[in-house]
């Protein structure tokens, strides 16, 4: 009785050995361009590679996918690393790699994964097929299927309780600053100007926005600009800035004064 229960003992220490180490050489192979190096801002390589064609097989990235970490990787990661619950620091470590791994189990590298940015990406998971044809019937100003999605998620997380004609105002200032030679010239590097709104700083740019905040977004690249080609806007109620306040006023737009 004895013998037979230490057999048994170590058939089942056997079967719970195989299987971990059955998982561990599975990721191992899906992950093996993924060293134990912490990836962020400067880095580059096979784990960038990687890190890149996972991310943008999410819809997180869609630039190039060319191995060199720089600001817009970092863009993706904050934003990826936010939506699943991970401290949202743009540097990839052990539990980034992990959580982006578990979300992509499926993942291969294609030449997909290789060709240029722009409006190859996807605004979101499994619909990379249609961003391309969306983005050219949508606008003609070169945005991507994320620039647009980023562009709903500012309109939302700034204006929600504005008018609709205020949040066509929001998005008509985004637009305005991308096409000025004093501010970025994308979406994103806009919207994520140190200090240039206030979603951005307080988390709320990551807040799933409604239909409203994207036809909004529709519209300002369709032409339509209710501002009159302002490049600031402020809440007077809430604004400290005493430069803001210097600046030239056009209108006001709900809760929102649109300045130059």
């Amino acid at each position: 009785m004895r013998n037979r229960l230490i057999t048994v003992t170590i058939v089942i220490v056997l079967l719970l050995f195989g299987a971990f180490t059955l998982k561990h050489a599975s990721f191992g192979k899906t992950t093996e361009t993924f060293s134990s190096a912490t990836l962020k801002v400067g880095s580059s390589g096979k784990d960038v590679t990687e890190l890149q064609g996972r991310l943008k097989a999410l819809g997180y990235f869609d630039g190039k996918v060319d191995g060199v970490f720089g600001t817009n990787t970092k863009k993706a990661v904050t934003w990826f690393q936010w939506k699943f619950g991970l401290k949202s620091d743009g540097v990839v470590g052990a539990k980034t790699k992990l959580k982006l791994w578990e979300a992509t189990k499926n993942w291969k590298p294609s030449a997909a994964d290789t060709s240029s940015g722009g409006s190859s990406g996807s605004g979101s998971s499994g619909n990379q097929n249609n961003s391309g044809s969306d983005v050219n019937k949508s606008n003609n100003l070169g945005l991507s299927a994320n620039d647009l999605k980023l562009m709903a998620n500012a309109v939302y997380g700034e204006s929600r309780g504005e008018p609709f004609i205020g949040q066509v105002a929001v998005a008509a200032v985004i637009l305005n600053r991308v096409k000025s030679p004093s501010f970025p010239n994308t979406v994103s590097g806009v919207i994520f100007q140190p200090g240039a709104f206030t979603a951005v700083a307080d988390g709320q740019i990551w807040l799933t926005p409604n239909e409203n905040a994207k036809k909004a977004v529709q519209d300002a690249i369709n032409g339509l600009d209710p501002t009159g080609g302002c490049l600031y806007y402020f809440n007077p109620v809430t604004a400290t800035s005493k430069w803001i306040w210097s600046r030239p006023q056009v209108k006001t737009i709900g809760k929102h004064i649109f300045c130059m």
